[in-house]
Parts: structure tokens; sequence; C-alpha cells
């Protein structure tokens, strides 16, 4: 009778198997990460190559030209872009001191029979369209503002009140009276929109917050409160320190959401090719512009969209850079 088969090494056997397994899950991940990496590419390229006859036809002068004249094939893109930066500016003033109010608010002092149902309430406006937030602006709060606050605004800020006399702020403060001054008669404005996105990007940005802040450790908080500290000193000295870098991100975040908002700035922005100082008179937005014209544009025009598409793409990325060197100081001074 021959000798039986000596048996197979079973451990090397299995260690080279799972060194091909390990091989080869690495090699799918890093194929995701380079699929995101290559979309990401892809996408500026794009745009770019798209607008690639604005930017030769009007080089340097594309971005500091306030014209938008189909007519005479004349196209600049300052009038988006300032609407766009203004626009967003306005809800992260609104939105970040209302959204700390209400993380604050439901992780430190809400009582806990009335956390649950408030943060469900603002997890269901974080999840509502856009578009639903554009029709309630058009048709519920642009009214509202044209007819109770524009009056206001103008006759006690601006410097063209209805009576014909300067209030004391437009007199000593002629900045301000520029930024409230204005004969259009409707709602649609640059602050209507940026009332509107801070209404959309709150639910975020306080998310964010709330579950940050529910990440600080008890004993920490207590210890605060056992020595005599107050809740706003728990939260200044406690709080936030331990999750500064997540609020940050937050911040950032609900920022990118309304920089690259489209539908609801579109229906109460006015959509008006002009550039004024006013915060009440209409204006444009990157993303309003390119959803109302982009379907009829042909040639020149389409070009110039496109070429605003990529100066989207790069105002993102400039906001996101900033957001991620912020990151890296606090996390080198966090570091010491």
């Amino acid at each position: 009778m021959p000798e039986a088969a000596l048996p197979v090494d079973v451990p090397e056997q299995r260690a080279a198997r799972d060194a091909r397994h390990d091989r080869l899950f690495s090699g799918v991940l890093k194929a995701c990460a380079l699929l995101v990496l290559a979309a990401l590419l892809g996408a500026a390229f794009a745009t770019l190559w798209g607008g690639r006859d604005a930017f030769q036809t009007f080089g340097w002068h594309f971005l500091v030209s306030s014209a938008w004249d189909p007519g005479n094939q004349d196209y600049g893109a300052l009038v988006p872009v300032y609407g766009t930066l203004a626009t967003s500016f306005i809800a992260l003033l609104i939105a970040v001191p209302v959204s700390f109010g209400i993380a604050l608010y439901l992780s430190e002092v809400a009582p806990r029979w009335l956390r649950t149902p408030v943060a469900s309430a603002i997890e269901l406006l974080a999840g509502i369209p856009s578009i639903i937030y554009g029709m309630w602006g058009l048709f519920i709060f642009a009214p509202f503002f044209a007819e109770h606050i524009k009056p206001w605004l103008t006759n006690y800020l601006g410097n063209n009140p209805d009576d014909g006399n300067p209030s004391w702020v437009a007199t000593h403060l002629p900045f301000v009276g520029k930024l409230f001054a204005s004969d259009y008669p409707f709602g649609a404005s640059i602050l209507t929109a940026g009332i509107v996105l801070a209404v959309m990007i709150i639910p975020f940005i306080s998310s964010v917050m709330r579950e940050v802040f529910h990440t600080v450790p008890t004993r920490l908080k207590e210890s605060a409160y056992a020595l005599g500290s107050s809740t706003w000193e728990v939260v200044w000295d406690i709080v936030l320190p331990y999750t500064r870098s997540a609020v940050i991100g937050g911040i950032f975040l609900g920022l990118g959401r309304a920089l690259g908002e489209t539908m609801a700035v579109t229906f109460v922005l006015g959509n008006a090719m002009d550039l004024s100082a006013s915060l009440l008179d209409p204006g444009a937005s990157i993303a309003s512009t390119i959803a109302n014209q982009f379907s009829e544009a042909v040639g020149l025009q389409k070009s110039a969209l496109m070429a605003l598409a990529f100066l989207l793409f790069v105002v993102t990325f400039i906001v996101l850079l900033i957001a991620r060197l912020m990151l890296r100081r606090l996390a080198s001074r966090e570091g010491r």
C-alpha cells in the first residue's frame, strides 16, 4: 500500500489566502477613493473646458465685469458671484447663533420630555426639499417681508425713507444707509434670499452641534457644575473647547449647502443681473443664473454659464480649504 500524502500546511495556506484577500480589499477601497477624486477632477475639468470660450473671449475681465447682455454677447461674473457670497454670508450670520442656541438648549437646558420632539422636528426640517423652502419664501415670506419688514428697514436704516428725511443711522453711517436703501417695491431681494437660506441650513448646523455637544463626557460638565460654574460657563469653558473642531466643521457644512443652493434662491432672489449695494434690491447668484438661463443658452452664453459653474466650484473649494486649514490649526493647538 502506498503511503498517504502528507497534509498541506494549513496555517501557511490560510495566511497566504488572507494576504491575497487583504490586498484585494485594499485595492477595492483605493479604487473607491480614486473614483471620488476622479469625479471631482472630472467635474472641475468639464466646467472649465465648457467655459473656455468665455475665458478666452473676456479673460480676467470676466471676473470683474458686471455686464450680462446676451444681445451684445457681453458677459461678466461679478453680479452672480457677489450674490452668491452675499446671500451665503447673510445666511451664515443668522444661522450660526440660532443653531448654537438650539443645540445648547436641547443638550443642556431643555427637559427630557421636550428634547426628543424638538430634535425630531429639526431633523424633519433638514429633510424638506429645497423647492418647498423656495415656494414658502415666494408666496408667504417675500410678501410679508415687502409689507412689514422692508418699509421699516428703509425708513429707519436706509438713506431714502418715505418721508425724505434720512434717519440717524443713515446720516452717521452712510454705508449702512446704502445697504438698506431701495425703491424696489417687491419682497424678492438679496436679504430675503439670505434669510430663506438661513432657515434652510439651521437644521443642518444645529443637528451637528447637538450631536457633538452630546459627545462631551458627562463627568467634565458635572465637575464644572460642582465647582460652582453656571450653565454658560460650562458651555464656554468645557463644551466649546472640547467640540470646537466639529462645530466649525458643521458650520462650514451649512455654508457649503448655502453656496450651492439653487431652487430656493431662484424663487426669492429676484434674478436681476444688476449690481446694487442695497441688500433690499433683487440680485442673482451663480446657481440661480445657471438654472434660469442654461436651457435656452447657446454659443458664448452657454460657455459663460459653464464658466460660472467652474467659478462656483472654485469658490466652494476655497471655502472647504479654509475650513480644513482652520481645523488643522485648531488640532495643532490642541496638541501642544
